[in-house]
């Protein structure tokens, strides 16, 4: 198949071509090429008693143009010519419409686009991307979305979701993805979920793979596969509940994260909760332990030990005390993830994690 932009220069140039000659331009030759007249006269020559003069010229353009592609592989390959790099960023690529990529719009032929540190992601209400993180993984971004990059080291990828929903695939070590909304951050621990954020700033996660943390000032909410979890300003993650519980506990417990209860209403509360809880419901009054009163901890303790029987080096009156040793042994008698991972986190990566501009 003929290529017009080897051939002679014209027609659309292959992206991955013009890369290679991107990076083989510093090693061009400053000054004119010195002239020998004698052997090119003496290839010309050659070339008439080989070749028709009626294809002698497009025959050599063409072995010309393939030597230099040898040529240009060969040096990338044995040379090692430093990759040519405008700054850390993440490809971006158009699933539909017209994605914003920091001020320009992928639009009409345009498919893919650059996001730097600092820029915004912008989709309306007709547009869909594609968005590759470095080499840990994948994100799609929905319609009505805005996704701002703020950082891509070696060790930690960090992006704001401002509004709208993304879907991340992610298979970094843990801790290495992380997403800050205007109510919490999100922590990936190898995974994969939806994130959604309202225009008011108010969050949902949904885990489909693995499980993610979710945290704001010392609040932390563990969102196993098949679990969800809601976020509210000020307020920062409720209690993580399974997708399939039943509708009585997820109201309930709506009620005992979110809504400003009178007593009498908040015990009625907590006490639908704890008769809808199932075997599998157990992680879910784990989380609330640590969120109840003292006085109503010891109900929550008993139908918690009821469903799942306590682990190997726990008491009661420790796990009252919300003991840390104990909360985690706890946790990790679910089988729903290390729990030390995420205690790695706290301690060396929590503290450097800035909260999303509003």
């Amino acid at each position: 198949m003929r290529n017009d932009y080897l051939w002679d220069g014209t027609g659309e140039p292959d992206p991955e071509l013009q890369k290679l000659e991107r990076a083989l331009g510093q090693f061009r030759a400053k000054a004119e090429a010195p002239q020998f007249p004698e052997i090119a006269r003496a290839r010309r020559d050659q070339a008439s008693s080989r070749f028709p003069s009626s294809w002698r010229m497009p025959r050599f353009a063409a072995v010309a143009a393939l030597g230099t592609i040898v040529a240009a592989a060969a040096v990338l390959l044995f040379v090692r010519v430093p990759p040519v790099s405008v700054g850390p960023g993440w490809e971006v690529a158009r699933l539909e419409g017209a994605p914003v990529v920091g001020s320009s719009a992928l639009e009409n032929g345009a498919r893919k686009a650059k996001l730097r540190v600092g820029e915004l992601l912008v989709t309306d209400s007709g547009s869909r991307a594609s968005v590759e993180v470095a080499e840990i993984g994948e994100l799609h971004v929905d319609p009505g979305s805005r996704v701002r990059l703020l950082e891509t080291g070696s060790n930690r990828k960090r992006i704001a979701v401002e509004l709208g929903t993304i879907h991340a695939a992610i298979w970094a070590p843990p801790g290495e993805f992380v997403v800050d909304t205007p109510s919490a951050t999100a922590v990936d621990l190898g995974c994969a979920y939806t994130l959604k954020v309202a225009p008011d700033g108010s969050g949902t996660l949904r885990t489909t793979l693995g499980w993610v943390g979710f945290h704001t000032n010392g609040r932390d909410s563990f969102i196993p596969a098949g679990a969800m979890c809601l976020t509210r300003p000020g307020l920062g993650p409720g209690t993580p509940f399974l997708e399939d519980s039943s509708e009585e506990f997820r109201l309930a417990l709506h009620a005992v994260d979110f809504e400003e209860l009178s007593p009498a209403g908040r015990q009625k509360a907590l006490g639908v909760v704890l008769a809808e809880a199932r075997r599998q419901d157990a992680f879910t009054l784990w989380h609330l332990l640590a969120r109840v009163s003292d006085e109503e901890r010891p109900t929550v303790y008993e139908r918690m030990a009821a469903l799942v029987g306590a682990p190997p080096g726990t008491t009661r009156e420790g796990v009252l005390q919300l003991d840390r040793t104990m909360m985690d042994r706890w946790w990790n008698a679910f089988r729903l993830g290390d729990i030390t991972v995420w205690r790695f986190w706290e301690r060396h990566e929590a503290p450097q994690v800035k909260k999303a501009a509003n």
